[in-house]
């Protein structure tokens, strides 16, 4: 988004929250910065400044507002489009890449030395990948301080910090408030209970049609992995320092999430991935603006507006669910899916890894379903399964193996910092996969929003419901007016159908 004064002032002077999460707001006469919505007074023109980032902010001096809480905000919509280094740097810093690998491993990850990289986020973002992991940990410390009774010096390593004094001197400057402080503002709110477990709230910007959502992850729903009851997504999770459970519930303005972590360290990848996974981060008014323009799609989006683009907590789930699901309907994809998921379960509990539970996981919290949900199967735990576990003909069995070994060796990466285009072309490179499951994976692993399946025969019969042309060729043309938003177009014909 462009800084322009008179836009953001325009934003901030009508408390629009559309714009939470695009800048952030400097009042230099109280010190604080705020997000656009803030329902304070709006402040006199000479005492604004406008920052593309918190971290920006806060390396001015500012301190985040109490009231309208800038750091809770919804992320910037771009770091979800941006397909550019800038843009894989800002989803990696939000995955914790900095806070488990440092700069250099950020920088390695994106092929950029340490300065270019530094130089690149501080002329578009204003703060480079130290301030910016800085800021996520002083949320993550908020979070943690105002939702569980865990003492500092573990919040302070949880969160990330290198050691408590580097935690009490952040948060006082970020927040003008001692840690204890912060936990004495909490009053009556009562602290989580069961080890590990954390509630919080998801920011959107509005509309959010939570049902396209639930209805989309419920018919590809796994047992033992994921599920939809009452209006809550359940799943399990893969984390970088171990295994967690989310529970996610739409509500109005945000989405209420109940996570259950083994390691606390893994709290920002896991909100971060869980905001990917329900698109949280996007823009719907632009988008159903520019669906909305084709007389086709307007009753639909009049109808369902704020329809999000299901995304994924795990690249290499979302690939072999691709694999699996090409040229077979949906029924037939999740039976195939649950033979491989059971095979594993079977062969875990004859070696006995099952044996010992680690307190605070699901199975210890009281008033949890019946079964715990894991994370789906990591590439190491596919290429151990028998001939016999894979239920498939020989050549998709081999396809799914040479996925697996490609990520195992380093040869594909999945993670949601990736290049785009490179992945694709690496994923066309390997036996079996063909174009719909590279541009599947493009669309819901990788996050591209403006990808159009138009060999897809849902999406083909969408496309004749809505009384728009039905063949590949003819539908590829049509679609150039979607631009930049034909994955939203898809879920859309999906919906159709």
């Amino acid at each position: 988004m462009e800084m322009d004064f008179e836009r953001c002032y325009r934003a901030v002077d009508s408390r629009d929250q559309r714009f939470d999460g695009w800048f952030y707001t400097g009042v230099t006469s109280t010190g604080i910065y705020c997000r656009p919505s803030c329902p304070a007074i709006t402040p006199k023109r000479q005492n604004v400044r406008f920052f593309p980032s918190a971290a920006a902010a806060q390396g001015a001096g500012l301190r985040a507002c109490r009231r309208c809480r800038p750091d809770a905000a919804p992320g910037s919509p771009q770091w979800d489009v941006r397909a550019d280094v800038v843009g894989r740097a800002m989803r990696l810093i939000a995955d914790g890449v900095v806070d488990r690998a440092g700069v250099p491993g950020l920088a390695s990850r994106l092929g950029y030395t340490e300065r270019h990289l530094h130089r690149m986020l501080s002329a578009e973002m204003g703060a480079g990948p130290l301030a910016l992991a800085r800021a996520q940990r002083a949320q993550t410390a908020r979070i943690l301080i105002e939702t569980t009774d865990l003492g500092m010096a573990e919040i302070a390593f949880a969160a990330g910090f290198g050691s408590v004094r580097q935690f009490n001197d952040t948060l006082r400057e970020v927040y003008a408030s001692a840690p204890s402080d912060l936990r004495t503002a909490r009053g009556r709110q009562p602290a989580a209970t069961g080890a590990g477990t954390i509630t919080l709230r998801l920011a959107y910007r509005p509309p959010l049609h939570a049902r396209a959502l639930l209805d989309f992850l419920a018919v590809r729903a796994l047992p033992g992995v994921d599920e939809v009851r009452d209006g809550t997504y359940r799943r399990g999770l893969r984390l970088p320092h171990g295994t967690g459970e989310v529970a996610l519930t739409p509500a109005d303005g945000h989405v209420a999430a109940t996570l259950r972590l083994t390691d606390l360290r893994d709290l920002a990848p896991a909100v971060a991935r869980c905001r990917r996974l329900l698109d949280l981060d996007a823009d719907p008014t632009a988008i159903d603006a520019t669906l909305a323009a084709d007389p086709a799609l307007a009753r639909a989006v009049a109808t369902e507006p704020g329809v999000r683009l299901p995304r994924a907590v795990d690249g290499f789930e979302m690939a072999v669910r691709a694999v699996v699901g090409q040229q077979v309907s949906l029924g037939a994809a999740r039976k195939t899916l649950t033979r491989l998921l059971l095979t594993h379960q079977v062969d875990h509990e004859v070696d006995g890894a099952d044996g010992d539970r680690t307190p605070g996981q699901p199975h210890d919290q009281p008033g949890a379903a019946a079964g715990p949900l894991r994370g789906f199967l990591s590439a190491e735990e596919l290429l151990g399964l028998p001939d016999s576990g894979f239920g498939m003909p020989s050549a998709r069995r081999e396809s799914l193996r040479g996925l697996a070994r490609a990520v195992v060796g380093g040869a594909l990466d999945l993670a949601p910092g990736v290049d785009r285009e490179e992945a694709v072309r690496r994923l066309l490179a390997l036996p079996g996969i063909g174009p719909w499951t590279a541009n599947y994976l493009a669309m819901r692993a990788l996050g591209d929003p403006d990808i159009l399946l138009s060999t897809d025969l849902a999406v083909r019969r969408g496309a004749a419901a809505l009384g728009l042309p039905d063949t590949q060729k003819t539908l590829d043309g049509y679609a150039e007016r979607w631009r930049p938003w034909r994955s939203y177009a898809t879920i859309r014909l999906w919906r159709a159908a």
